[in-house]
């Protein structure tokens, strides 16, 4: 059995967004050794909706920051709502963009880390709203994915529950911020290889390091 690597994120994550490319890259430098896995941590979950209001004066503080660490640029639709929150109709909920990356994940498995960035590209750098079912229809296309079926799983509780499932398991690895980035060796055996924006050639130098002593032993 191949080692797993366990992307944990979320779709509403801007630091996410930044590592994006990191991520992919690893994806596709090691996916003949490693199965990969995306997890959604469920960041945004409020109990009763709340607009992006709520947090745009967070966000216009820190997407900047973001920009300069990461290289990544906020696209001016995402960030027109950021600076126009008042106007925004914008109720930004993690459930959604999970569900859709459960439906994803069982069609193409070896894709997941390319669907999230690009579920996080449409939010961060297009400005589709991740809370309406529209937001998902050009990536349908630009995967084959049948719509008909796809919006059918969307509303249903099968895959809703897949999503709370995977929330949960995000608590259970004791996921406390994103991105975070761990190695399964064996149902009980894993390593942290990154936990916040991490550059590629660090998280090459851990996974070598935890291979080697995996080998070793």
């Amino acid at each position: 059995m191949k080692p797993t690597i366990i992307y944990c994120y979320d779709a509403y994550c801007g630091w996410c967004y930044g590592f994006s490319p990191v991520m992919s890259s690893i994806a596709t430098l090691y996916a003949d050794r490693f199965h990969f896995e995306v997890l959604s941590g469920g960041m945004i979950l409020p109990d009763a909706p709340r607009p992006i209001s709520a947090m745009a004066e967070y966000i216009k503080g820190a997407y900047k920051g973001v920009e300069e660490l990461t290289g990544i640029t906020f696209g001016e639709d995402y960030l027109w709502h950021i600076f126009n929150a008042d106007q925004s109709d914008w109720f930004p909920n993690s459930e959604k963009p999970a569900i859709a990356l459960c439906i994803f994940k069982e069609i193409y498995p070896d894709q997941q880390v390319f669907f999230a960035a690009d579920l996080q590209y449409a939010l961060h750098y297009e400005g589709r709203d991740l809370c309406d079912n529209e937001a998902y229809r050009h990536l349908l296309e630009k995967y084959s994915i049948d719509a008909d079926s796809f919006y059918e799983k969307l509303a249903s509780e099968e895959y809703k529950e897949k999503a709370w499932y995977e929330f949960a398991l995000c608590k259970q690895l004791q996921v406390t911020g994103y991105p975070t980035v761990l190695m399964q060796i064996s149902d009980s055996k894993f390593f942290l290889l990154a936990r916040g924006f991490t550059e590629q050639h660090a998280i090459v130098q851990r996974i070598e390091a935890v291979m080697a002593d995996v080998n070793k032993n």
